[in-house]
């Protein structure tokens, strides 16, 4: 028995394939699997035309055998079995499939897909084992083989005398190495961990030979024994398969526990199939709580993506846009351009599609939460609602469309959380604008002077406590034709014709006072000014220009602190008792409105919540303003 080579091109290809090909040694085992449910699909599409066949789904099974003494794995299916010719042909030549010329010969289009693609998958088994041992028996042969092959050197084929149809694949493992531990491969639990994760919802039934302890006999103190027995160790029929009326929301729970998506329980179930330009079913989760490192460079996003029931990529972070990173799950489809190795796409068009898709989905679920099961989305949003406004931020705003309509603020009318919809809805006619206050809590904004006057016209207030609100909010710039304004912008737009015209009497009666003070603060401020919109506070900031007092702090807070100011007006109640206070002392003593001017602008930052720039320098002023 001669050997016989492999052709030199894939010879070259099966060097490369036991050295680089797979990122991870254990995707052999998914690879030969996939094989043998292939194998037996073959016989199911032949049954459907040859009516001498009949097909039982019960006969149909792939069996994983370790035999440690022999340090040999062994995968045997019932599937259609290989003539010699064929063994030749698909064994012989490398990323030649047989399961791909079948599909073609055979027109498969019912959904009932074969797995393989590129007839490179058996040759995974040499990145694990120095020889391959492969029996085989075709469908309606008398004969069968057996093809050996100890690698890139060739490989024989001779007659072998096999009962049944079918084929059986050994796999002669390599010693383990201080890098490689390849006798995890001969391990029970190991074997059942990478046939779950892998293989779990290949269509037949995978058994194995399972050891467990067990009472000797019916008592209540037996002593335990091992027992091994056979059995299936794959769930077969995935859950995204089934009909959405067979399955309770308990099956959707205990299937997001199975597959450790989260500790919590989800929020929210998706189930979507789709049998369009591009097929795919996806089971989506909402969890309830946010992961432990969900803002860290640990966590991943991505939903599991399988192809046909085997899992191709853990995490597949195309599937999932930025902003709806935190939904879990999975996605399965039978179009999916895959390289030879299963774990890359070829073309990310199809991928974008199931992205576009997914993302229409989950925002439809998510507003019909909202609208219908509102104490639901709340908690949802308590988790995930500054993800929903980092996703308005990022990339210039361009998904602000998708997401603006789940954004929710707490009201100062409703004095709970309200969409952008019902604040609109509520809306005076006269009202020109969507006011807006930020600040560190709801409680501090409700205590900030420039609420006083807006308030007062009966207008509500969205409260800004997250840092990345106003951020957002600038991106959205405005909501149904309605503009956002701060309640410390410098113009309301809402003043009316005589408080104009006060405001610039008292400004020209009062003007050497305010450049004084101005002069004063030096570049502390932009200006000072007499105040249209303070009531019963002495004094505030506002700001003028695109960069908020709010922004600043939080600019300023980041890591590359680029020491960021925005334009501080120092505005001043004419009304109150201690603008009488500063004309006198501009009239009798100026040294003292310098020192009740730093009290002023410090008073005003507290206020703010930033910091005093000198508190020794901020405690003599008002020892001496005491004095």
């Amino acid at each position: 028995m001669s050997k016989k080579q492999f052709e030199a091109e894939s010879k070259r290809l099966l060097e490369m394939m036991i050295n680089s090909i797979y990122s991870q040694r254990e995707v052999f085992l998914r690879e030969l699997i996939s094989n043998a449910s292939d194998a037996i699909d073959k016989m199911y599409y032949k049954a459907l035309t040859d009516e001498s066949i009949t097909f039982n789904q019960d006969d149909y099974y792939i069996k994983v055998t370790a035999d440690k003494d022999a340090r040999q794995l062994t995968i045997t299916d019932t599937g259609i079995g290989m003539t010699k010719e064929e063994l030749e042909d698909n064994l012989g030549i490398i990323a030649k499939s047989g399961s791909l010329a079948f599909k073609k010969e055979n027109e498969i289009k019912d959904g009932h897909d074969i797995i393989g693609q590129f007839g490179v998958g058996f040759y995974a088994a040499f990145m694990v084992a120095d020889v391959v041992t492969v029996w085989t028996k075709a469908l309606g042969s008398d004969q069968g083989y057996k093809w050996v092959s100890e690698g890139a050197d060739g490989y024989t084929i001779e007659p072998y005398e096999k009962d049944t149809v079918g084929t059986t694949i050994t796999l002669t493992l390599k010693e383990s190495t201080e890098e490689d531990d390849y006798d995890s491969f001969l391990d029970e639990q190991q074997l059942k961990s990478i046939i779950k994760k892998y293989s779990d919802f290949i269509r037949y039934p995978i058994k194995m030979d399972v050891t467990e302890q067990k009472p000797k006999s019916d008592e209540e103190d037996a002593e335990l024994e091992e027992v091994v027995e056979e059995k299936t160790v794959n769930s077969m029929v995935p859950i995204w398969k089934k009909n959405k009326s067979e399955l309770t929301t308990e099956d959707y729970e205990q299937f997001y526990a199975e597959k450790h998506y989260g500790f919590d329980k989800p929020l929210q179930h998706i189930h979507v199939s789709v049998d369009g330009n591009i097929r795919y079913n996806a089971i989506l989760y909402i969890p309830e709580s946010m992961p432990y490192n969900y803002y860290s460079a640990e966590y991943e996003k991505g939903l599991e993506l399988y192809s046909n029931g085997v899992l191709i990529m853990s995490k597949c972070a195309d599937l999932l846009p930025d902003y709806f990173s935190f939904v879990q799950g999975l996605v399965d489809s039978e179009d999916l351009s895959l390289n030879i190795s299963r774990e890359m796409l070829q073309h990310d068009r199809q991928l974008k599609l199931i992205e576009k898709n997914i993302t229409k989905k989950i925002k439809t679920e998510l507003k019909k939460m909202l609208n219908n099961e509102r104490e639901k989305y709340e908690k949802f949003y308590k988790s995930f609602g500054r993800q929903l406004k980092y996703g308005v931020y990022s990339d210039f705003g361009q998904n602000k469309e998708v997401l603006q309509d789940l954004l929710l603020f707490h009201s100062s009318k409703e004095k709970k959380l309200v969409s952008l919809a019902e604040y609109v809805e509520r809306m005076p006619e006269d009202q020109k604008y969507i006011y807006y206050a930020s600040g560190e809590s709801n409680e501090r904004i409700e205590r900030l002077p420039q609420t006083e006057v807006v308030l007062d016209k009966g207008y509500e207030i969205l409260y800004f406590t997250d840092d990345v609100d106003e951020f957002a909010i600038r991106m959205i710039m405005e909501y149904d034709g309605k503009e956002f304004k701060s309640v410390s912008s410098g113009d309301l737009g809402f003043e009316s014709d005589d408080a104009t015209n006060n405001t610039e009497e008292e400004t020209k009666d009062n003007q050497e006072l305010l450049d004084h003070m101005k002069s004063v603060l030096s570049d502390k401020v932009k200006d000072v000014r007499i105040s249209k919109r303070l009531k019963t506070h002495p004094v505030c900031l506002s700001n003028d220009g695109e960069i908020s007092i709010e922004m600043e702090k939080v600019l300023n807070m980041m890591p590359d602190n680029q020491q960021v100011k925005a334009d501080k007006i120092l505005e001043i109640n004419v009304n109150h008792d201690v603008f009488e206070s500063l004309k006198e002392a501009f009239d009798q003593d100026k040294d003292k409105v310098d020192v009740y001017t730093n009290i002023l602008y410090n008073q005003a930052l507290l206020i703010e919540g930033l910091a005093v720039e000198d508190p020794v320098a901020f405690t003599n002023d008002i020892w001496k303003a005491m004095a």
